[in-house]
């Protein structure tokens, strides 16, 4: 049963109208400190949160983050089996229509804030079509990712590797993870402005990103930078031509299973047998390798602009991985083809916008809902100038900055360089195990931190860990001059 704060006064007792405050920002900051969600059981609004206007900005990411994420791991599916435009388009309403309803609303909603939404695996993305000529399926994938994940999460294997990791790796990783995403989506921005002729309307876009980006953060509005920078790259890119075509129409997805996993309908796979799962293990060994510097980023992000005081509405990394786990399984057996991991585009802007996870979740789930069945606004969502600006304003821009002001001594800047190096020559998988190895162990960064871990901290768990994720990369061959091992 979960203490209640302040002399057992539950959240209803504490609240106070913002009026009562003298600036915004002292009121959501008191908001996040008088609330105690429960873990696995009922939290209602009024009673255990409020909804603000606030909620909308995490969800109005969420929203644009989730259709594009979606789309981008079923389509890189449907092109390794071939399969049609259509069963793309039917795929991602199903995925997005079954974790609204079943994860998304009810769990972290209501029966567990502390976990975060379910989201997209993103860094899997580029593996995808090695899944498929490996001979893999989607739905043993995901059983074995489901499995893997929840063991993890049970034994609080999660929490227990980002306690180990330290300020500079951390910093390290936030670092490059906001740079590479932000170059990818600039170049992503640039690239489809030249396709279709205009490349200025990306030099436009960007600049007035920047500008109104770097004015909010002035007046101490950033949390609008997404709603409104997508607004303006929106319009931007519209006036000056860019062409915006509406070809996803109204309508509701196939839920049967039966249809999904058909021989001749859906992926037209069949069920998998026990060569789909052996040739499937070393990528869900790699997928939930990934997923404890993924969470980390996010954990971190909360931390960094939540007040002290706020711990009991942190997202709770053990839970988030069996809500992720849970949905993995599920979603996969009835029939779709997404990869879960934490969801970055919906909690670094709650981050910013300093509000906890359920009544964001509510919302975004609702408006994911309203998305597939009237179908339009996912041509919005897709559109590059569109998700580029969200992307960049909601989760790149704010990983960078956050990840440098992490870095603050020469002792953290080893351990960050390292990571990064490491990111950068392999993936940000081995850059954050290599230099949390490298840092527990004393071999750079705080030598009095290493001193002072036992030597399952500083030695044993960091070895394994990289051992596995050194393994599972190499077995599936995306070391560089390594060719791989199945």
């Amino acid at each position: 049963m979960n203490e209640k704060p302040h002399n057992n006064k539950s959240y209803k007792d504490l609240h106070k109208p913002a009026s009562d405050f003298t600036t915004r920002d002292a009121y959501l900051e008191n908001e996040l400190k008088i609330m105690s969600p429960k873990r696995w059981s009922i939290n209602l609004p009024k009673r255990d949160f409020n909804f603000e206007i606030e909620d909308f900005v995490p969800a109005v990411s969420g929203t644009i983050g989730k259709i594009v994420m979606t789309t981008a791991i079923v389509a890189a599916f449907a092109v390794g089996f071939g399969l049609p435009p259509g069963f793309v388009v039917e795929n991602v309403r199903f995925e997005i229509l079954l974790a609204s309803l079943l994860f998304v609303i009810p769990v972290s909603g209501f029966i567990n804030p502390r976990s975060n939404l379910p989201g997209c695996h993103g860094p899997m993305i580029p593996l995808i079509g090695l899944i498929v000529m490996a001979g893999g399926h989607p739905l043993a994938l995901g059983i074995l990712i489901g499995a893997f994940g929840l063991i993890l999460g049970l034994f609080k294997g999660g929490s227990r590797l980002i306690d180990l990791t330290g300020i500079g790796v951390r910093g390290g990783l936030l670092a490059y993870l906001g740079l590479i995403g932000m170059i990818g989506q600039i170049n992503a921005l640039g690239g489809w402005a030249t396709g279709v002729g205009k490349g200025y309307i990306s030099l436009v876009v960007i600049l007035l990103t920047i500008i109104s980006y770097a004015y909010l953060a002035r007046i101490g509005k950033r949390w609008l930078a997404i709603p409104l920078c997508s607004l303006i790259g929106l319009v931007a890119a519209l006036l000056m031509g860019g062409p915006l075509s509406f070809v996803t129409t109204p309508g509701v997805p196939n839920l049967s299973p039966l249809y999904w996993w058909g021989i001749y309908t859906g992926w037209m796979l069949g069920l998998p047998n026990v060569g789909h799962f052996i040739a499937s293990l070393p990528f869900a060994i790699l997928a939930i390798a990934m997923w404890p510097p993924d969470f980390l980023g996010h954990r971190i992000f909360q931390e960094m602009n939540y007040p002290k005081g706020a711990d009991k509405v942190l997202m709770d990394v053990d839970d988030t991985m069996i809500n992720c786990s849970i949905r993995q399984v599920v979603g996969s057996l009835l029939g779709g083809g997404n990869i879960t991991s934490s969801w970055g585009t919906y909690m670094i802007p709650a981050g910013i916008a300093k509000r906890p996870i359920p009544a964001g979740a509510i919302i975004l789930g609702i408006f994911l809902i309203a998305a597939i069945l009237i179908g339009y606004p996912m041509d919005i969502a897709i559109w590059p100038p569109v998700l580029g600006v969200a992307l960049i304003v909601g989760v790149f821009l704010p990983l960078l900055e956050a990840g440098m002001q992490m870095i603050r001594e020469t002792k953290q800047a080893e351990a960050a360089a390292i990571c990064m190096v490491g990111s950068a020559l392999i993936n940000p998988v081995f850059g954050w195990a290599f230099a949390m190895l490298l840092d527990n162990s004393g071999v750079l960064g705080d030598i009095e931190r290493s001193k002072s871990l036992p030597m399952m901290d500083r030695i044993i768990i960091p070895l394994i860990t990289t051992i596995i994720c050194v393994g599972a990369m190499a077995a599936v061959g995306i070391i560089p001059g390594i060719p791989k091992l199945i």
